[in-house]
């Protein structure tokens, strides 16, 4: 399979992107967004010799500050976010592509869908909210007390491989903390005007309750909904969730498939 990666320009920010396989003319790339801390490899590392396998062609990001992608002196937000992603696409001349966004990264999935509707053409928003009474105030008074002590281990010895200036993990666990205490959350009415055939995906031990996934659901137009067995990621292979056990992803994936190709 081809590989191919590079660097995508939105004014000071350079995203990283990676193209992994082969363009088909009659089948959109499947655009991946990690979470939060996380990147394409703590993230996706299982996911794509599947997708590969299933004839998928697969774009992968690191969003600001995560991975490959330096951190610039803006705020790092879901709006900002989908434009860094349109970049790529702009730079590899893809007009419309299939997206997976997962926790955080399904906040910059849900924002590509509402500003550049045209870019989208399924979009699966895994592990995510969209309000903020989605999770309780244990939830944001946690956050708000965090500290990089707090942060999955997983994700501190991925960033320090690729990253060893030691101010480097610092930025990035501050800058995904004011992502998530600056959101300020969507409306049912915004998801409302989402025309885009989506999935609202999530698990059943997850950040996220069953009862908000449901609310998202029933707020996107003809959206589906599948809650899975299990926690935040695993079901996508995510490697502080899974720990590398990777049968939950192997359960999940062909729901996700038939969907894309609805």
């Amino acid at each position: 399979m081809t590989f191919t990666h590079g660097y995508a320009s939105n004014g000071d920010l350079r995203m990283y992107y990676e193209v992994h396989g082969h363009a088909l003319a009659d089948q959109a790339p499947l655009l991946l967004i990690p979470g939060g801390g996380s990147t394409i490899e703590t993230n996706f590392a299982g996911l794509i010799p599947l997708l590969l396998a299933e004839s998928r062609q697969v774009i992968a990001v690191d969003e600001e500050g995560h991975g490959r992608t330096a951190a610039t002196s803006r705020p790092l937000t879901a709006e900002s976010s989908a434009q860094d992603v349109m970049a790529v696409l702009e730079e590899l001349n893809v007009a419309s592509v299939d997206v997976l966004g997962f926790s955080a990264g399904g906040h910059t999935a849900l924002a590509l869908a509402m500003q550049y509707p045209a870019a989208v053409r399924h979009l699966i928003a895994a592990s995510t909210f969209f309000a903020r009474d989605a999770v309780t105030e244990e939830f944001w008074e946690g956050m708000a007390k965090a500290t990089l002590e707090d942060m999955p281990d997983a994700y501190k010895a991925a960033d320090r491989r690729l990253n060893p200036d030691p101010g480097h993990l610092e930025r990035l666990f501050e800058l995904d903390r004011q992502r998530i205490l600056g959101f300020p959350g969507w409306s049912d009415e915004d998801l409302g005007r989402i025309d885009t055939p989506t999935l609202v995906l999530s698990a059943d031990s997850d950040v996220v309750s069953p009862e908000h996934s449901v609310r998202m659901f029933r707020a996107i137009p003809g959206a589906r909904l599948l809650i899975v067995p299990g926690g935040h990621g695993d079901y996508l292979g995510e490697l502080a969730s899974s720990a590398g056990d990777m049968r939950a992803m192997r359960h999940a994936l062909p729901y996700l498939l038939r969907f894309l190709e609805e």
